[in-house]
């Protein structure tokens, strides 16, 4: 995904890698609480103020809640 390494299940990205952070695709309260965490920030790979809106960029510091976002974040493209 944008020439990044990433997760894929039926051909849709759920997650990826970039500027040593992980991207997460989330919904609902999930995508709230990832973006509540401080550093964290919707995903604009483009840098133009152009962010996608249900892409969370979460910081190395909350590593520890990067599996629990991963699994949202499949449950959710799967649903789709």
């Amino acid at each position: 995904m944008f020439g990044k390494p990433c997760f894929k299940f039926d051909k849709k990205a759920f997650v990826c890698f970039y500027q040593n952070e992980m991207v997460f695709k989330l919904t609902g309260m999930v995508h709230k609480e990832a973006l509540s965490l401080n550093g964290a920030q919707l995903f604009d790979p483009s840098g133009k103020k152009r962010p996608m809106k249900e892409w969370v960029q979460v910081p190395f510091d909350y590593a520890e809640k990067w599996s629990k976002f991963a699994e949202e974040a499949l449950k959710y493209i799967k649903e789709k």
